[in-house]
């Protein structure tokens, strides 16, 4: 059973930049597929990146692109979203999601969330 454990969430000011990080445990984490999801208040969860098992595939959601990078570190069975310029439209619980490298379907396993509330 996989564990994930998010942070780097806070409260900044549109414009200024975050990276959350979420680290694993408990499956090798150099075989998961692993990819960041938001959900604001009221609204449904949505995709925001994935990063296959390599690092050298990346997918974003449209309206994020060329603001938000998501990397990871094998060595630290961590996963990192950077966010940048960051928009008050960007306030949200952000989730970190797994899965084994060979799992086209659902996200396996689920951090517990860090808040990212961005002022205006």
């Amino acid at each position: 059973q996989v564990q994930l454990v998010e942070s780097g969430g806070g409260l900044v000011q549109a414009g200024a930049s975050l990276r959350l990080s979420c680290t694993t445990s408990g499956r090798a984490f150099s075989r998961e597929t692993m990819g960041w999801f938001r959900q604001a208040q009221g609204k449904e969860r949505e995709f925001v990146a994935r990063i296959d098992w390599t690092g050298y595939n990346t997918y974003y959601a449209d309206s994020l692109k060329g603001r938000f990078a998501i990397s990871r570190d094998n060595g630290k069975n961590t996963v990192y979203l950077q966010m940048n310029s960051l928009k008050p439209e960007d306030t949200a619980v952000y989730y970190c999601a797994a899965k084994t490298y060979f799992n086209l379907g659902d996200w396996e396993a689920w951090g517990q969330g860090t808040q990212v509330t961005i002022s205006s």
